[in-house]
């Protein structure tokens, strides 16, 4: 029988657990990205070392902002869903009261 969706996505992070787990040197661990991720804004600013710092905090900023404008997104949602259950909750008590006269 193959996995739900839920539970591949809970095998997946168990492993990533008991790899992080296994892994005595988590720096040593993740340095060939950090190094391609500078290397390529490197590139991008034609091996100027500070454009690719500036290039190296606008993609972090945009990342932020993505970031802010989800969690916001997310907070309105919440209330609206509230908001909608609130008026629900409130015509269920009105058709009540109306079907005891």
């Amino acid at each position: 029988m193959p996995a739900t969706p839920s539970e591949r996505s809970l095998r997946g992070r168990i492993a990533a657990h008991e790899s992080w787990g296994n892994t005595p040197d988590r720096s040593a661990r993740t340095a060939p990205a950090r190094a391609a991720l500078d290397a390529k804004f490197l590139d991008q600013a034609g091996g100027d070392p500070v454009r690719a710092e500036h290039l190296r905090r606008a993609y972090f900023q945009r990342l932020a902002l993505k970031s802010a404008q989800s969690r916001r997104r997310a907070a309105e949602a919440r209330a609206l869903a509230a908001d909608l259950d609130r008026e629900a909750d409130g015509a269920e008590g009105e058709l009540t009261a109306g079907g005891e006269r």
